[in-house]
């Protein structure tokens, strides 16, 4: 329709401009258009005139059933039932068709199992990689893990701890279970570093394991015992990941940078911006100095030669730039790192402006449980994933007592996506679960609903020629789906998606209740409504990596 009103403002005035519009309340129309007011400075007349201009050239043509204006200036637009029904036909936008995205999120760490904010991240990270698909761009989801430093050093310690010595054999004797092997590897974690903050022997004995861990990476040694042990363990970890992710029901990552890979690159960066000044020395330590950028300062590589999460960082952006020429590097963590960032960017940006300039950080806030349940993995009180999976099993089971795990996944998923990014997020599994309120469940089952609606017809669906005030209602809602699409997608925020599919199902809900579908006169016509409100919806649910079921 823009273009429309675009021809008969070049008409009517002999002016190029781009036409903005908007959707209003129902009862003010399908569009609504400010433009005669963006004209009035250039024509120099009254913008209420102006628009009176152009609705009288709108009203000539076949698209449009009515064209008023109010206030000031404002347009607002019917369209003709031929002309909406035809807006729902209409694809979202692909504006990056042809432009390489990286996608980084979840990002566990190896020898810890996934707690809550990474099943946040991992859900949110999904969702915003198929937005960013649905915009055309070739979309690489990539997963970055400390695989070294100090916190592996203190697992390593209990480990060998654990079992009596260096003997990668000895890992074999335990439960094969990946979740079980994750939660024992998380386990040794918590002792390891209650030993080291306990115990000055046990820290220097995990100090010097750390450096011994470095060298098994930096040369990378497979045969030594202690290099066997380490990559066993470690290929646990990422075995056991990869299960999560498919039992998550989201789409496995292209590729798993660990930090040991990163860090010779982000050594090797950050020394020559040492000889280039971009970096520099304080009490033995390289550092970047942020203050005069409103920042703080950092240090990058510490004063005993070993690189600190920074220069791995750093390596990791270059990495990622060498493997995929990105036009756009999307970074998804918490934001207890944001000022952390910041100076890392600022670093990068020194010395390579135009990866920081194409790279995007999205930060979210803790997520805990109705009721709270804070997390400190160090002291081993932490909210795991799979504690808001078991939540949202139990509160199904005692809602609809048995469990149903597409409808489970679909729960938390949307529980968590129908929140903008950026707070804090609290969940509630008795709320999720629900199939009355504004949740996942209740969309699958409105999907499942229409299904059998479609499912019991006898006619064979036929694009309707006119519609009814009802009909009319939800054909509006169906035609704004690609807008939502190509904002949700610009923006970055599956919220958008969720709201929109919530009001989508409850139209359809006022829609159905006053319009007859089965045995009807408009029997064909009406079902030519539900399959296309089904297809929406199923296309909205796929974005937010939820399932649509036939049947509940």
């Amino acid at each position: 329709m823009n273009n429309v009103v675009a021809s008969s403002i070049k008409e009517l005035f002999g002016i190029d401009i781009n036409i903005e519009l908007t959707r209003p309340e129902a009862q003010f129309g399908d569009y609504s258009t400010n433009v005669a007011m963006q004209l009035a400075g250039r024509l120099g007349k009254n913008p209420r005139d102006i628009a009176m201009e152009i609705a009288a050239k709108l009203e000539t043509s076949d698209s449009f059933a009515k064209v008023e204006v109010a206030g000031p200036g404002f347009i607002n637009i019917w369209l003709s039932d031929s002309a909406l029904l035809a807006e729902t036909d209409k694809a979202p936008a692909r504006p990056l068709e042809g432009k390489t995205v990286v996608a980084e999120y979840s990002d566990p760490n190896p020898f810890k199992v996934l707690h809550a904010g990474h099943l946040y991240t991992t859900i949110v990270g999904d969702s915003i990689a198929r937005l960013v698909e649905a915009a055309g761009a070739t979309v690489h989801r990539v997963n970055f893990g400390g695989d070294v430093g100090l916190h592996v050093a203190k697992n390593m310690w209990a480990i060998i701890r654990e079992l009596g010595g260096i003997d990668a054999s000895k890992l074999d004797e335990l439960d094969s279970d990946l979740h079980v092997r994750a939660a024992w590897l998380s386990a040794r974690y918590v002792e390891g570093n209650e030993a080291y903050e306990s115990d000055e022997v046990s820290k220097a004995e995990i100090i010097e394991l750390n450096k011994q861990l470095y060298a098994i990476t930096n040369t990378d040694d497979h045969e030594s015992p202690l290099a066997k042990l380490y990559w066993k363990a470690r290929e646990w970890s990422y075995d056991y990941f990869k299960l999560f992710y498919d039992e998550l029901g989201v789409v496995q990552f292209e590729k798993y940078y660990p930090e040991s890979v990163t860090t010779p690159t982000g050594i090797e960066t950050v020394q020559n911006g040492l000889k280039n000044g971009v970096y520099e020395m304080s009490d033995g330590a390289v550092v970047f100095k942020g203050e005069p950028y409103g920042l703080h300062t950092r240090v990058f590589i510490n004063s005993e030669g070993l690189p600190t999460y920074e220069a791995k960082d750093v390596g990791l952006i270059m990495q990622k730039w060498r493997d995929y020429s990105f036009d756009q590097s999307i970074i998804i963590t918490g934001n207890d790192i944001v000022e952390y960032m910041k100076v890392v960017q600022k670093s990068i940006e020194q010395f390579e402006p135009e990866l920081v300039r194409r790279s995007v950080h999205l930060t979210h806030g803790n997520l805990k449980l109705a009721g709270g349940k804070k997390m400190s993995s160090r002291k081993g009180m932490v909210l795991l994933a799979l504690d808001v999976l078991e939540a949202a099993r139990e509160a199904q089971t005692a809602q609809h007592e048995a469990v149903n795990e597409p409808v489970v996944l679909g729960a938390v998923k949307y529980a968590f996506l129908q929140n903008r990014i950026g707070g804090d997020i609290v969940y509630d599994p008795e709320t999720s679960v629900s199939l009355t309120g504004n949740s996942g469940p209740y969309l699958q089952y409105a999907h499942a609903r229409a299904c059998s609606i479609a499912a019991k017809a006898t006619a064979t669906a036929v694009l309707p020629e006119s519609l009814t005030p009802e009909e009319r209602s939800l054909v509006q809602k169906l035609a704004s789906s690609s807008e939502v699409i190509e904002r949700a997608a610009a923006e970055l925020m599956p919220h958008l998606i969720c709201n929109y599919l919530y009001e989508l199902a409850q139209t359809f809900n006022r829609f159905y209740e006053k319009s007859r579908i089965i045995g009807d006169d408009r029997e064909a016509e009406r079902l030519w409504l539900v399959q296309r409100y089904t297809t929406t919806l199923a296309y909205g649910l796929s974005l937010l990596g939820i399932d649509a079921p036939e049947r509940l």
